[in-house]
């Protein structure tokens, strides 16, 4: 519940709205006994009557239970309503684009010429042997020797941060993280028993100086970075910082585990620097050791394509495969049949990608200029979303009030360890042009009625 909060006017409904987002990442536990409002309005600087009404919305919502003499404690609302989806929902929480063109084509084809494919195996944890060698060959097209024996397919790209989490820290171990970042990431780090450390990345780039020296300073077991078209900002590290990153952390005894899963969504970056992995290779890790690479075909060509991998050194391999039993079985082979088609025509099928998120992308802009002008939003030249600054805190009230008229948002305070990051607003491009419009101008005037103290509160669910 860390970071300010704005206007006394606006407080509540913004203090409401963080604490449902910290039980709903499981920060706060079902369960915890929160501080009383007398506690926490000491803490928070605010008077005990805006503590009060966000208690007030908080169990409303059904995310705090009160009981006479024994205190308010989180708890998670039914599954049924958190579940629900509103009527004639814009979905704005998830950066999830429609399938790339011909891919429709393309599984048609896989289908009608399936191979029997009782003679795979039910239970596979490295995958497909085709699937392996496909990602394989790209990695070593696109400049970073790699042999099938270095990949194992995961059940998408969440699953493979997740096993990489399961496998490799310990409880207690240091992860390194950047803020904001994929909240998945952290989540699937913290359930492992890590500890976290931050380091601040923003649309202009990473704090290169602070990362450097937190390596050195705190020698993390493992640092997880997205260095391409990075979720939420949009920023790209630069070549040059990369190899100086991939040197510092072998110094610091860190394993890199680098998030590719959005690589391929440049949309007009003019510069590729390869697998993130090259850089290890020439600092002396022939194969590129001492990075671990997650991959995915989930973001670049269909959320349901629930495809993804890791490369690693065959050591590391072989300790993810050890691991993965406790968590699934392996990969359904019809999927791996389509992936393994689809990664052997990948530079086809992003053309297509590229030129939908080229649209998308400036209707977005135009959006969030026709309707929000005192917004900053930066341009992307590639990703899913803008991270958008808004002109004062208040991201999660503004999520909260927009849930209930039918929108799903991902206020800022769900990108970060701590629960800040109030000021900043993740707004995909992916929806339907239509929705981009509609979704924006809504979201422009929720925050005019904000600002003006004339919102109610979120009504009880």
């Amino acid at each position: 519940m860390t970071g300010p909060l704005g206007a006394e006017s606006v407080a509540y409904a913004e203090l409401a709205g963080r604490v449902r987002l910290l039980i709903a990442d499981g920060r706060i536990p079902a369960g915890t006994l929160l501080p009383s409002e007398r506690e926490l309005a000491a803490q928070a600087g605010r008077s005990r009557t805006t503590i009060v009404a966000a208690y007030r919305a908080l169990r409303d919502s059904g995310h705090l239970v009160s009981r006479q003499g024994s205190g308010s404690r989180a708890s998670l609302p039914h599954l049924a309503e958190v579940s629900k989806r509103p009527d004639a929902a814009l979905n704005f929480a998830g950066s999830i684009p429609p399938p790339v063109d011909g891919l429709r084509e393309l599984i048609v084809e896989v289908t009608a010429a399936l191979p029997d494919i009782t003679a795979f195996p039910g239970f596979d944890l490295l995958g497909n042997d085709g699937l392996r060698a496909a990602v394989a060959d790209r990695y070593t097209a696109r400049g970073l020797p790699t042999s099938p024996d270095q990949i194992i397919v995961t059940t998408g790209g969440q699953h493979a941060i997740a096993l990489t989490a399961q496998a490799l820290v310990r409880r207690t171990d240091v992860v390194l993280v950047e803020s904001p970042t994929y909240p998945h990431a952290f989540e699937a780090f913290r359930r492992a028993g890590a500890r976290m450390v931050a380091t601040p990345v923003t649309a202009a780039g990473w704090d290169m100086d602070h990362l450097l020296s937190t390596l050195q300073r705190v020698r993390p077991a493992i640092a997880y970075l997205i260095p391409d078209f990075h979720n939420p900002t949009g920023a790209s590290l630069p070549a040059q910082d990369r190899a100086r990153l991939v040197h510092a952390a072998r110094a610091a005894g860190t394993m890199l585990v680098v998030d590719e899963a959005t690589v391929d969504l440049s949309i007009d970056r003019p510069w590729d620097d390869g697998p993130f992995a090259r850089h290890a290779a020439r600092d002396g890790g022939a194969t590129g050791s001492g990075v671990i690479t997650l991959g995915s075909l989930s973001k670049s060509i269909w959320s349901g394509l629930r495809i993804g991998w890791v490369r690693a050194d065959e050591a590391v391999v072989r300790r993810l495969v050890q691991a993965r039993p406790a968590g699934d079985l392996g990969t359904p082979p019809i999927e791996q049949l389509v992936g393994e088609r689809v990664v052997g025509r990948m530079d086809e099928l992003l053309a297509g990608r590229r030129r939908f998120l080229r649209g998308q992308r400036a209707a977005l802009g135009a959006a969030l200029a026709r309707h929000a002008p005192g917004w900053r939003a930066p341009w992307p030249d590639g990703g899913l979303s803008m991270w958008v600054q808004l002109d004062r805190p208040g991201s999660s009230a503004l999520a909260a009030v927009c849930r209930e008229r039918g929108m799903s948002l991902s206020a800022g305070p769900a990108f970060s360890v701590d629960g800040s990051l109030e000021r900043f607003l993740r707004v995909p491009f992916t929806a339907p042009l239509a929705d981009l419009d509609r979704g924006v101008r809504l979201l422009a005037e929720v925050w005019a009625q904000l600002a003006a103290g004339t919102m109610a509160a979120p009504a009880a669910r």
